[in-house]
């Protein structure tokens, strides 16, 4: 998936490529600008429903994108009003992404920055972090990310964690060997210090999505979406 979690946008679904000899490193950098280098355009161009869902009625401000993978989370909440910092593995995304936002009016509200998340990140506070499917082939160190993801945010500031919740209804035990963490377990992964936050939301969606023929079908998805207090 986007690293990466690249948010994979609205068509999300972990990418098992079958690896091979001298390949790119799953996860890598490398890895994801040959993905995204196969085709024109991966994801469905429509922004996350849970997005969608959580931060509509935010006030916006300054909002942090990680994994923005085409550009789609990045490009709705520009439309909204924020400005927004969006981060991805990926520089083929990115500049993809950069297209998307300039062809929708909004690329100047919008700063691009490239980042390996298990090796930098962006530096700054904001309103609001969007970390919708922020999942990766490999060793991605994703609990340690997300307690950098909540550094991040600014008090009063918002932090929405998506994720799967299992595999989809035409094959739910495609993934049945990943572990996906419910909305409590990030909770606890992310170590907050007490009476800090107040938790919003904390669930599980059925999302509908279509079949690799194009039928109708769903996923279940997780969703995390707290406020900084202090």
């Amino acid at each position: 998936m986007p690293q990466h979690g690249h948010t994979h946008e609205n068509d999300h679904g972990i990418d098992h490529e079958n690896a091979h000899e001298n390949a790119p490193v799953a996860g890598s950098a490398e890895f994801w600008d040959g993905r995204y280098s196969e085709s024109t355009r991966i994801w469905s161009g429509k922004p996350n429903a849970l997005l969608v869902r959580e931060a509509e009625d935010l006030v916006p401000g300054r909002a942090l994108d990680l994994g923005c993978g085409e550009g789609a989370d990045t490009v709705w909440l520009a439309r909204r009003g924020w400005r927004v910092t969006a981060t991805d593995i990926s520089t083929v995304a990115l500049g993809r992404a950069a297209e998307h936002a300039a062809e929708a009016g909004v690329g100047e509200r919008v700063e691009w920055q490239q980042h390996d998340f298990a090796r930098s990140f962006p530096e700054g506070e904001f309103d609001l972090v969007s970390a919708c499917f922020l999942h990766s082939h490999g060793d991605f160190p994703r609990e340690r990310i997300l307690r950098r993801a909540a550094a991040a945010v600014a008090p009063g500031g918002t932090l929405l964690v998506v994720g799967h919740a299992g595999g989809p209804s035409w094959n739910p035990e495609a993934l049945a060997d990943i572990h996906f963490p419910t909305p409590e377990e990030v909770l606890a992964q992310l170590e907050l210090p007490e009476g800090g936050w107040e938790v919003l939301t904390a669930a599980e969606h059925v999302q509908p999505m279509t079949d690799p023929e194009g039928r109708p079908g769903t996923r279940p998805d997780n969703a995390l979406r707290i406020r900084r207090v202090v």
